[in-house]
C-alpha cells in the first residue's frame, strides 16, 4: 500500500510518516497543496491522507479536483475542526472518511487500511491461500499454523501479491506500491526482498517468478 500524507506541520508529518512506515506502509509526504498535486500527478496512491487546512492549494480544492477527475485512490481528510457540521462538509466534498485532530495513531492506521481495502478491487481483511494466512492489520502471517517472522516490508510485499489474486506483478509495480520515493529504482531491492520472503515461507514454494513478467502467487 502506498500513501500520500499531506500535512503542513513538518514535525507532525514526519512523526506520522515514520509510524506508518513501521506498519509496513509506503509513505510520501507533501507539505503544501502545490506539492501534493505535483505528487498526485506522478503517482497513483492507494490512500491520500489530506489535511484540510494547508497552504498553497486548500485541501477542499484538492479533494474536489480529485473527485472530478475520477481519482481511484481513497481520501481520508484530517482537520482540527471536529464538529458534526465540519465532518459532513468534508464528506460532502467527496472525501471517503474524515478524522478530526488530535487523533489516536492506531485509529489513523485502522482507517487507512480500511480505505485501502476499498480502493480498486475489494480486498478481504485477512488473506487465506491454502495453508497460508495473512492478517495485515495485526501484522501477522502464518503457514500451517506456524507464525512467520516477517519484516514490515516482506509482509507488505506478501499482502500485495495476495491482493493481486494470481495476476503477475512486475518488480516496477511492487516498487511503486510497496516502497516510497526514497527507494532507488535501479537497485535489486525487490529481488532481495522476494528471496528473503521465499526462504521464510518455506516449502512448497508459493511465489512464482514469471520470466520477463514479475511475480505471482
Amino acid at each position: 500500500m502506498r500513501v500520500l500524507l499531506v500535512e503542513d506541520h513538518a514535525e507532525l508529518a514526519d512523526t506520522v510518516a515514520i509510524g506508518l512506515r513501521r506498519e509496513g506502509i509506503a509513505v510520501d509526504v507533501a507539505l503544501d497543496g502545490h506539492e501534493a498535486l505535483a505528487r498526485l500527478a506522478l503517482t497513483d496512491y492507494d490512500v491520500l491522507v489530506l489535511d484540510r487546512d494547508i497552504p498553497g492549494v486548500h485541501g477542499d480544492q484538492i479533494c474536489r479536483s480529485l473527485v472530478a477527475e475520477g481519482h481511484d485512490g481513497r481520501i481520508l481528510m484530517l482537520t482540527a475542526a471536529g464538529s458534526i457540521e465540519d465532518r459532513v462538509d468534508g464528506l460532502s466534498l467527496g472525501a471517503d472518511d474524515y478524522l478530526p485532530k488530535p487523533f489516536a495513531f492506531a485509529e489513523l492506521v485502522a482507517r487507512v487500511r480500511a480505505l485501502a481495502r476499498r480502493s480498486g478491487s475489494q480486498l478481504p481483511p485477512v488473506f487465506i491461500h491454502g495453508d497460508l494466512r495473512v492478517d495485515p492489520a495485526n501484522r501477522l502471517a502464518s503457514r500451517s499454523g506456524q507464525r512467520l517472522s516477517l519484516s514490515p516490508k516482506e509482509l507488505a510485499v506478501l499482502e500485495y501479491l495476495l491482493g493481486a489474486r494470481g495476476r503477475v506483478v512486475s518488480a516496477e509495480e511492487l516498487l511503486e506500491h510497496v516502497w516510497d520515493e526514497n527507494v532507488d529504482p535501479f537497485t535489486t531491492t525487490v529481488k532481495v526482498t522476494i528471496r528473503r520472503l521465499r526462504a521464510k515461507l518455506g516449502e512448497p514454494p508459493l511465489i512464482e517468478t514469471v520470466p520477463r513478467g514479475g511475480y505471482r502467487i
